[in-house]
């Protein structure tokens, strides 16, 4: 049985970058691009229906730029990875971008067999920076920080011992939201239960001082 294809979008506001992205990927068997779009706004209103399980996503746009599009996509789909094309290997840019949701960062001038590669890792649990951008960062320096606003919210509701359902209801989003959020909140501080991520809330001080993150 073929294996399903991994599903694309590409969402940069030069057409060329765009249509070359999409001429590479298309050589692929294991990849379909769903769709390709000029600005982040597109994207927010039609991840719902495209259910792309990657989105490659330029970071500078003109309206919504490419971190305020990373948190909106992933606050109506948890579970899309979303890679970051750029052309600034700054670790300011790389960290921010990984602040913000990103499981990847890929620089617009590496070889056409890294988006793959990137791909690839982000959709086996992993998480992807190019060759240009992995020295700009030390490791494990993005953690806490990698934690989307909305992450953090849902990870101070669980250190205060609620349930999915109630920081569901809480937030006025579904459980299975709730869940995914968990997952991915685990997977990127590297914690397995949720007596760990209340430990790793108190030592970090996100159960003081909380009011505003809500």
């Amino acid at each position: 049985m073929t294996q399903t294809a991994t599903r694309v979008a590409i969402v940069d506001d030069h057409p060329m970058v765009a249509q070359g992205i999409e001429s590479i990927l298309e050589t692929y068997d294991d990849i379909d691009v769903v769709a390709t779009f000029n600005n982040g706004q597109a994207i927010i209103d039609a991840v719902e229906t495209l259910a792309p399980d990657v989105i490659l996503l330029d970071l500078n746009m003109p309206a919504v730029n490419g971190l305020s599009t990373t948190e909106m996509v992933l606050e109506r789909r948890p579970s899309t990875r979303i890679l970051i094309l750029s052309m600034h290997d700054s670790a300011e840019y790389i960290s921010t971008a990984l602040g913000h949701g990103a499981l990847g960062y890929l620089l617009k001038d590496v070889p056409t067999d890294e988006i793959k590669l990137a791909i690839d890792t982000v959709m086996s649990g992993g998480q992807y920076l190019c060759t240009g951008a992995e020295g700009a960062i030390q490791p494990g320096a993005q953690n806490a920080s990698a934690l989307t606003n909305r992450e953090q919210s849902i990870l101070l509701q669980l250190a205060q011992g609620k349930s999915n359902k109630e920081v569901a209801i809480d937030l006025e989003i579904s459980v299975r939201t709730v869940e995914t959020h968990r997952k991915n909140i685990k997977r990127k501080l590297g914690i397995s239960t949720t007596a760990g991520l209340t430990r790793y809330a108190m030592e970090n001080g996100v159960l003081q001082g909380t009011g505003s993150r809500l």
